[in-house]
């Protein structure tokens, strides 16, 4: 639903360098969950860094055998293949998962919706598509998503989709959940400090091992080589939402590969989302969220939740940004 681009550059300094007290920052760069995860940790030494990181490893892997939708034996598949058809009971993890999410698409009114992967794909991004499709196939695309139609039994520990064909699919907030879990896992063996970078998901706990705060540069929309500001993340998360390259022009209009769950029709107006908070989850989820609502409407839903702050860039390479965010333009 949504693709995760190189707006921010994730700069982490000191790799295998040795700093005060002996402490050493250990990373390693793998493939998780069908993305791409760095995962870097504070340690005194080499083998205890990677023993961290194997731990780190091995709880997205857990993670992932509970929401992917593409693991016929997950929980999730369950309930998907159960649509319409009957209440499927889940771990309490899953079933407070979904609860968060509908929450969101409460928020959101619908911009956000984990039953989005019930979409019927009628668009082409592949720059062979020259007219949209049609009105009434529109409609259709989306008429099994609905958060609505998720039931949820905290009692019994069931989740059930109302309507045959209904999926879940956590796309748009699974790898955030993974590095939120992560770091907790992290931090509860005495990691004092690292980074889980989940394909642009980030979370960040501690200081580097020179004691320095975390940062990230947020890429100048003209040249992808270039930042033009830095912000700390401070204890913090950041997730990225975008779309620099993959998009469609119909009659002069532009339209991003990201589809509104809502309307079945491909957004416009905004080139990317990074959104602030302290959970990676809840960045994740509301990083699409904005892109769909489109840069007035999400900007406007980001100042009324405390915490959360957003920096948007649309369509003509202008920058905006909620009340809270204070740049410091890079030199």
């Amino acid at each position: 639903m949504r693709l995760i681009v190189a707006l921010l550059t994730f700069l982490i300094f000191a790799f295998h360098s040795f700093a005060q007290e002996d402490l050493i920052t250990v990373s390693k760069t793998l493939k998780l969950m069908g993305s791409r995860f760095e995962i870097t940790v504070v340690a005194q030494n080499e083998d205890i860094g990677y023993i961290n990181i194997n731990e780190a490893v091995a709880e997205i892997t857990r993670i992932e055998k509970v929401i992917s939708s593409w693991d016929a034996d997950s929980e999730t598949s369950l309930i998907n293949k159960n649509a319409g058809i009957q209440p499927v009971k889940v771990s309490l993890e899953l079933l407070g998962l979904i609860e968060r999410a509908k929450k969101i698409s409460e928020i959101t009114d619908g911009a956000f919706d984990v039953s989005y992967a019930s979409l019927d794909k009628i668009w082409n991004f592949n720059g062979e598509m020259k007219q949209s499709p049609s009105k009434a196939a529109i409609l259709e695309s989306v008429s099994k998503i609905d958060f609505h139609d998720i039931v949820l039994n905290k009692e019994e520990s069931t989740v059930f989709l109302k309507e045959a064909g209904m999926k879940l699919g956590f796309g748009a907030i699974g790898k955030g959940y993974a590095a939120d879990k992560t770091k907790a896992l992290l931090i509860s063996k005495g990691v004092i400090g690292g980074i889980i970078n989940a394909s642009g998901d980030l979370t960040t706990w501690g200081t580097k091992n020179t004691g320095e705060k975390w940062m990230v540069g947020i890429t100048n929309p003209l040249d992808k080589n270039k930042v033009f500001s830095w912000l700390p993340v401070i204890e913090s998360s950041v997730a990225t939402s975008g779309n620099y390259e993959k998009y469609i022009v119909i009659n002069g209009e532009k339209y991003s590969h990201i589809i509104d769950p809502r309307t079945g029709y491909p957004t416009k107006g905004v080139k990317s989302v990074s959104v602030f908070a302290k959970k990676a989850e809840l960045c994740d989820a509301l990083a699409t969220s904005v892109f769909i609502m489109g840069r007035d409407s999400g900007i406007h839903m980001i100042n009324q939740l405390p915490g959360v702050e957003v920096v948007v860039i649309d369509d003509e390479n202008e920058i905006h940004k909620s009340s809270g965010i204070i740049f410091d333009a890079a030199k």
